[in-house]
């Protein structure tokens, strides 16, 4: 703490001589940077070398006084506080000041430790005030772009985040399409929200598409729109993703999940600029920019003949790639007091405090389902923690286990080994399908209703929500 108040600096303004030197040793002994002043003409001056944080001012001086001095520094420098010293017969005078912008005043005669109490609340709230600052300032370019979309910034100021973010501002310049390639939870769409509000197209629409969570038919209906009649339940005519999109931006998630028939019709507008409703025969057009996300390595999707290499190319104009959470560790506290901060209002408590063991027990962990899953865990600890405090008792229920130790005792049968290793890995494709049962079964490599099975079995899911 005392390291932290060294850089606090304090000016005093008082023009008895006496007192300001009693003034300057108690603050002094506290560990705070202290520069003085005789009176509001050399507090100026002072401060025009250097800003202080605080300001310990007299209200009554020969020269220029307390309360010109305080309507200078609200003008000049507002991010300063201001105390004023008040002798008993000006209290109404203080009250006034504060009216003005002074941030608390202490009455002579008074004690050493009543400066320093006041002193050690403006410490605190400046010292909050900075941290807030700079973690805004971070990610202050991003986080604005945001303002009118998701609401939720991109956080990071690892290497590997500082180029994402210059590549970001690289893509929105121009109007090509765009493949972002990152595992589930890495913030895909937040970087496609991104490319958006940066690009020319801020203007227009912004529309996702989940490809992956959607059955073909439903998704080629979703994606050209569909008219009256054209399938049982089309009860009226009904506008696609791109119609919505026009002028706008539509973002394609997990592209490499839609099926061959898909992308087939997919392509054809990506090189006509041009299609049909579902039931239709009005040909439209529209402009629109399209980008596209995949946890897939869609390279090997091609070789394998499950995805369709023109298609691929059409799409890989500008690709971009996320790196996992595991491979930028050193932006977990950023992202982890960013998250506490946005939930602690929800819970209605004050923001939590983030320990150091606590840190070292998120930065152990490999977060398989990346920023979504470090931000499901916080929001479990505050609601579990008895304290208001996130630090390794209230992340218990995390269990960290070294890189390839995936199971570390050796008193289990195989059978128990591989049943702890199949509940892990049904765990991982729920996190990673966003509870998307469809999308986790193929993910495995398995039928959707032998995946409820499992799932059953493991008690991840309860009869009554078996198909």
């Amino acid at each position: 703490m005392d390291s932290d108040r060294s850089q606090f600096r304090i000016l005093v303004v008082e023009d008895n001589d006496t007192m300001r030197e009693g003034m300057i040793a108690v603050l002094q002994k506290e560990g705070y940077a202290v520069e003085e002043a005789p009176d509001g003409t050399a507090a100026m001056s002072t401060l025009e070398r250097k800003a202080a944080d605080l300001v310990i001012t007299d209200l009554r001086m020969s020269k220029t006084d307390g309360l010109e001095l305080l309507k200078a520094v609200r003008t000049r420098w507002p991010a300063t506080e201001v105390i004023l010293i008040t002798a008993f017969g000006t209290i109404e005078l203080a009250v006034e000041a504060m009216k003005a912008g002074a941030w608390d005043f202490i009455t002579k005669p008074f004690s050493g430790d009543a400066l320093k109490l006041k002193a050690d609340r403006a410490f605190a709230i400046v010292s909050e005030r900075r941290r807030v600052s700079r973690l805004r300032e971070e990610n202050q370019y991003l986080r604005d772009e945001f303002g009118g979309g998701s609401g939720t910034a991109i956080i990071g100021r690892s290497p590997r985040m500082a180029a994402v973010f210059q590549d970001i501002r690289k893509i929105a310049a121009s109007e090509s399409s765009v493949l972002i390639f990152g595992e589930s939870g890495t913030g895909t769409e937040l970087v496609a929200r991104a490319i958006h509000t940066q690009g020319a197209r801020s203007g227009g629409p912004f529309i996702r598409v989940a490809c992956g969570a959607l059955a073909e038919g439903v998704l080629e209906s979703e994606l050209f729109g569909h008219e009256k009649g054209a399938f049982t339940g089309a009860i009226r005519q009904k506008p696609g993703r791109f119609e919505l999109a026009d002028r706008g931006t539509l973002f394609l998630d997990e592209i490499g999940d839609i099926s061959p028939a898909t992308q087939v019709k997919l392509l054809r507008v990506l090189q006509e600029k041009e299609f049909e409703r579902v039931g239709g025969e009005e040909i439209l057009r529209v402009d629109v920019r399209i980008i596209a996300a995949t946890h897939r390595d869609l390279m090997d999707e091609v070789r394998r003949g499950r995805f369709r290499e023109d298609l691929y190319y059409r799409l890989h104009i500008l690709p971009l790639q996320l790196p996992p959470l595991r491979e930028r560790k050193e932006d977990i506290p950023l992202l982890a007091e960013h998250f506490i901060r946005k939930m602690s209002p929800e819970f209605r408590r004050p923001q939590a405090e983030l320990t150091e063991d606590g840190i070292r027990v998120l930065t152990s962990y490999d977060w398989p389902g990346n920023v979504r899953e470090l931000e499901n865990v916080l929001e479990r600890a505050l609601v579990l923690s008895e304290h208001n405090r996130i630090d390794a008792e209230s992340l218990s229920f995390l269990v960290v286990r070294p890189k390839g130790m995936e199971v570390a005792s050796e008193d289990v049968t195989l059978d128990e080994a591989l049943a702890s290793m199949e509940k892990r890995m049904l765990e991982r494709a729920l996190t990673e399908s966003n509870g998307v049962k469809a999308r986790a079964a193929k993910k495995l490599g398995i039928k959707e209703s032998a995946l409820y099975y499992k799932l059953e079995k493991y008690g991840l899911i309860l009869k009554s929500e078996s198909p």
